[in-house]
């Protein structure tokens, strides 16, 4: 009976120094995945035909949509409180970056995605390019966007686009600082960027 206390003492300290070694070990995870830019390297245009990377995330921090100009609501608004929530936060410009990448590449060419976000703001800097290119950097930033056909029985015809509808926030290094969700308490969202801006 002594020798299976023993031996149970002995696997109970063994599986103890297991789980602490796990423990560990995921927590340093946690921190190099805090500690490294959000998102993926790429190589796009801006809203004027200027290529544009990853480097445009770093330096100042970065509030970053996700979106697209055939959009009838949820991007125009974002688009819209977003350039308000800047003015309050940051009137001159200095502290914060603002960017809108389109989920719909093939239809939001430079010019379009031009007309659209400058007829909202001149604070924020609209993102597309090559549709595959476009798409790479979606899915790196980890946000959802679907083609969703308007009408199922006309699947060639029009189309809408499902998809994240999320502000994010990323500090002057590129790390995820977290989002503002769309509808967000304007006092709420506000803050957040007063928060970001502060680095």
């Amino acid at each position: 009976m002594k020798k299976v206390r023993i031996v149970l003492w002995v696997l109970a300290i063994a599986a103890a120094g297991v789980l602490g070694y796990l423990t560990l070990e995921i927590g340093r995870s946690s921190q190099q995945i805090s500690e490294a830019p959000f998102g993926v390297p790429f190589q796009l245009v801006d809203q004027h035909g200027q290529p544009i990377t990853e480097q445009a995330l770093r330096g100042k921090p970065t509030a970053l949509f996700f979106g697209f100009t055939h959009c009838p609501e949820v991007c125009p608004t974002t688009l819209f409180e977003l350039d308000g929530w800047l003015g309050k936060v940051d009137p001159d410009g200095k502290k914060l970056n603002a960017y809108f990448v389109t989920v719909d590449p093939e239809r939001d060419t430079p010019d379009i995605l031009n007309q659209y976000v400058s007829n909202v703001s001149k604070r924020i800097t609209a993102i597309g390019g090559a549709p595959d290119k476009v798409m790479d950097m979606v899915k790196g930033f980890r946000v959802y966007a679907k083609k969703v056909p308007v009408d199922e029985k006309n699947p060639n015809g029009d189309y809408t686009m499902d998809h994240t509808a999320s502000v994010f926030l990323l500090d002057g290094e590129g790390r995820f600082k977290g989002t503002i969700a769309y509808g967000e308490n304007p006092d709420v969202a506000v803050k957040k960027l007063e928060n970001l801006a502060k680095g």
